[in-house]
């Protein structure tokens, strides 16, 4: 494509003056060249990272970003800071800080701002893509934007306190800028002592830049496809999807963690759909308007994995005033993993009320249900 005739020519500190107007913390250039070691790292891991070409993520081609856009020449990270302001701390305790303002569904907040970049390349007359298969990480790593962790999030060098509650956002162009430096590697401060490691209760974390992503809580809550191992069930602890575990114990992140914000009106507002109690009610109607559109990595035919997850967020609570809410979704649903859950999350909390509802339940109760009631008793009695 041609400059337009009544544009100056369009230069890095243009690009970076752009995105720093849109809101973007900052910005990276680097080559359209194949990332071969990502590809290498995915071939040779298809026991923890094989399920992501069965589920269409298509990882290994945008490994390749011509296979995404033939013309590519140049690719553009832009990276936004998603933690910049405050949340209500009844939705962090349960969810992942990155998906409390999601919009890639609903595309009114940093879906907007994306669109403008692109509007202000397309001015210049560059075409452009922004692949959701791109490796992000990597693609941010060499256009010299920061290091990774032990976590294996990345860090920036600049933006955000060189913290890593940021989010790569990759835009493949048809125009070649001059790339910058690559960063990478690991960047934790040789005094800390594995704090995500130990703080892991699932182990997912390998300590080298790396994780094993079926062992992640984020994974699990959202990706894993039966009732939750026993063994996972507490170490998970309240979360119900997603998770930030990693990156709130992390020394890297104390700087950012600890600055003041103002709260965030968007999702102030919608925090009484997302109450444990409300989530763990919902039908299908409450569901695809008011959850879906926000954390959309379960479809409606997966609302009793959303019940599961709340039932065990409720359990570890450790709060009887759940009790009633459990019994009512034992009886008000027939997906025995579900049901399963509710069992071992009456067995968690004990006291006299949740011993009598496990009590009541059915005899008839047969399977992994049956199985799951008779050890929560067995947990409610040895106390």
């Amino acid at each position: 494509m041609f400059e337009r005739k009544d544009k100056p020519l369009l230069t890095r500190n243009s690009l970076i003056e752009k995105a720093l107007e849109l809101g973007f913390g900052d910005l990276g250039v680097t080559t359209a060249e194949p990332f071969g070691a990502q590809l290498e790292y995915l071939r040779d891991h298809q026991d923890e990272y094989g399920w992501t070409e069965k589920v269409g993520l298509g990882l290994m081609t945008g490994t390749d970003p011509k296979a995404v856009m033939p013309q590519a020449r140049s690719i553009i990270v832009l990276l936004e800071s998603y933690f910049g302001e405050a949340f209500p701390s009844t939705l962090e305790a349960h969810f992942g800080r990155c998906y409390l303002d999601d919009d890639r569904v609903t595309k009114d907040g940093l879906a907007v701002r994306i669109k403008a970049f692109r509007s202000f390349l397309r001015e210049h007359g560059i075409d452009s893509k922004v692949p959701f298969n791109l490796p992000h990480r990597a693609a941010a790593m060499r256009a010299g934007m920061g290091t990774l962790g032990k976590n294996a999030l990345l860090y920036s060098s600049r933006a955000a306190l060189k913290s890593s509650w940021v989010l790569p956002l990759t835009v493949v162009v048809d125009r070649e800028f001059a790339p910058d430096s690559p960063a990478g590697g690991l960047g934790c401060p040789d005094w800390c002592r594995n704090v995500c490691v130990a703080a892991c209760p699932t182990k997912a974390i390998k300590g080298n830049g790396a994780i094993d992503p079926r062992k992640c809580i984020s994974f699990m809550t959202y990706f894993g496809k039966e009732l939750t191992p026993r063994d996972l069930r507490e170490p998970m602890g309240l979360y119900v999807y997603g998770c930030d575990r990693c990156q709130n114990v992390c020394p890297r992140n104390l700087s950012w963690l600890s600055r003041e914000r103002t709260m965030n009106a968007r999702v102030e507002a919608k925090a009484k759909d997302f109450d444990l109690r409300a989530l763990l009610h919902m039908n299908g109607a409450f569901f695809k308007s008011r959850v879906w559109p926000h954390m959309f990595y379960m479809s409606p035919n997966n609302l009793w994995k959303w019940k599961m997850n709340v039932a065990r967020a409720m359990g570890n609570s450790l709060d009887d005033s759940y009790v009633p809410d459990l019994i009512r979704a034992y009886e008000e649903n027939d997906d025995d993993r579900l049901r399963g859950m509710v069992a071992w999350a009456l067995g968690r909390i004990g006291g006299r009320m949740a011993k009598e509802a496990l009590e009541r339940i059915p005899a008839g109760s047969n399977g992994v249900v049956r199985e799951e009631i008779d050890l929560a008793l067995g947990s409610v009695q040895g106390r």
